[in-house]
């Protein structure tokens, strides 16, 4: 039945705000015995296509009973309600939704045949238009995991990832970009190299993630210190000033398809290498990126696990990236452990701080993997030869080039903040002497997001000691912090119960 035919014959309810949150998923709640649901044949998780005026979106269907959803309404999840720009009260027409096509492909695919370009972005456009629910998702990814994607369908799929959402395009040749594969708390090097390589003359609009799984994700610390919702025209106002941005990527619409594929893989725990250099290419080009710097953290417990891993992801990344003109540069750095002392917006972004004012107590590591990155983009920008970006970027450090950069990055976003400082915070103890042997940083992302990272911006888990420190009985590992006495103690639970986050050698 299409929708005028659903207005003719009293297809429609009265629209409901449920503050439901849904992520990406458009969810609709009707009453089991509603007239609408009943005359159409609905039934629970039956795919449905609600509209208002010429606005359409396909949702799942949840039915309810009881009287706090009445009859003639149908409640939307906050997905469904932004997507059709509804206001309460508002009359919605609810029909089938037609099937949908690309769901052959994914059939296809699932038995084991290759996708073609055409396939994929018929796939990719479904996604971003809201087509496919998380079970559709889920059976995509599986099938493109299970036989891994060929070089052809990697090239295709970050293709109509770039094609389906907005691009950034920019009057210099040569527009620099550094991208980190994740895996490793802290690890906050964005906001110094942008300042760095900005503060040289070269141009780095940078769009971050916010965190998905993990306890911060740039945009989330870079917040704690300027805004980042920055709109397309913000960003060129602010690029074409200083040189240099940090921005939510999420605000512009680049790769849209991407984070919708990234929760469902999260939850799937599935990371396979194809869908990995979509991910992280289509990003690029759609920022209009030219040259890249790839950072890739390698160690047992970081995403990429072993030097084989490390070389097979390296070498699909380059030939890809290759295809669509960008010169691409990996570095591959140590992901035994953290980078930094903080895990959390507020507490990395203080990191960012230190190193970028000089502190006497500045995470050295920090600083080291950021000047090692920010060198290998000085070096592919052409401003220094091979072997000497380090110390070019060092230098921009230390001569207070790049604080002064960043501040000035910061009053063009909207000006500078002062991070937050937690209310609650607890030590957690070494429960024997000896010399520091395991960080296990899954766990200790996972203690930082029980503390209440990264919607409690000020919460996460402040590191005081590193591989290979001596450490004594009852001297502090690391400082918990949060901002209820309830996440605190959930997070200290946690630890005791797993003990093995931190691993201390006797001796």
């Amino acid at each position: 039945m299409s929708m005028q035919d659903a207005h003719a014959n009293g297809r429609h309810l009265r629209a409901r705000r449920l503050g439901l949150d849904t992520h990406h998923e458009a969810v609709v709640l009707m009453h089991k015995d509603c007239p609408v649901c009943r005359s159409e044949g609905f039934s629970a998780l039956s795919r449905v296509e609600l509209g208002v005026g010429d606005r359409r979106v396909v949702a799942t269907l949840h039915q309810v009973t009881g009287d706090w959803l009445a009859g003639d309404e149908a409640g939307l999840s906050e997905s469904a309600w932004r997507r059709l720009g509804l206001t309460d009260g508002e009359t919605l027409t609810v029909v089938h939704a037609d099937p949908v096509g690309s769901l052959a492909h994914v059939r296809s695919r699932v038995y084991g045949n290759r996708l073609s370009e055409a396939a994929l972005r018929e796939i990719i456009g479904d996604i971003v238009k809201g087509q496919y629910t998380d079970v559709h998702l889920a059976s995509f990814l599986t099938a493109s995991a299970t036989k891994p994607l060929d070089h052809d369908e990697v090239v295709a799929l970050t293709r109509a990832m770039v094609e389906v959402g907005d691009r950034l395009r920019w009057k210099p040749a040569m527009v620099v970009d550094k991208h980190s594969v994740g895996g490793l708390p802290g690890n906050r090097t964005t906001p110094i190299i942008v300042s760095i390589v900005a503060a040289l003359g070269l141009t780095m609009p940078k769009t971050s993630s916010r965190a998905i799984t993990s306890p911060a994700g740039t945009a989330d610390a870079m917040e704690t210190l300027a805004p980042v919702d920055l709109d397309v025209a913000d960003i060129h106002r602010v690029v074409e000033r200083e040189g240099g941005c940090i921005a939510w990527g999420g605000a512009v619409r680049l790769s849209p398809a991407d984070d919708i594929l990234i929760r469902v893989e999260r939850a799937l725990d599935i990371d396979t290498e194809g869908q990995m250099i979509a991910s992280v290419l289509s990003k690029k080009i759609a920022a209009g990126s030219t040259h890249v710097v790839l950072d890739v953290p390698v160690g047992p417990t970081a995403k990429v696990r072993s030097a084989q891993a490390a070389e097979a992801l390296s070498a699909g990344l380059v030939a890809v990236a290759e295809t669509f003109g960008m010169h691409v540069t990996i570095n591959l750095g140590d992901g035994l452990q953290p980078i930094g002392r903080g895990i959390g917006p507020a507490l990395e972004a203080r990191d960012v701080l230190a190193v970028l004012q000089g502190a006497p107590g500045a995470p050295r590591d920090l600083r080291m993997r950021a000047v090692a990155l920010a060198g290998s983009l000085v070096e592919l920008g052409g401003l220094a030869p091979d072997g000497a970006g380090a110390q070019v970027a060092a230098d921009v450090l230390d001569d207070g080039r790049a604080w002064d950069k960043f501040q000035r990055i910061c009053e063009a976003q909207g000006g500078m903040r002062v991070p937050p400082v937690s209310h609650h915070r607890r030590p957690l103890l070494a429960d024997r002497s000896g010399s520091l042997a395991l960080v296990d940083n899954r766990k200790i992302a996972k203690l930082a997001k029980l503390a209440g990272a990264p919607d409690d911006k000020a919460a996460g888990v402040a590191l005081h000691v590193r591989l290979g420190d001596t450490v004594a009985a009852g001297e502090p590992l690391c400082t918990v912090h949060a901002e209820s006495p309830g996440e605190l103690a959930y997070a200290l639970d946690y630890a005791a119960a797993n003990p093995g986050i931190f691993g201390i050698a006797p001796g």
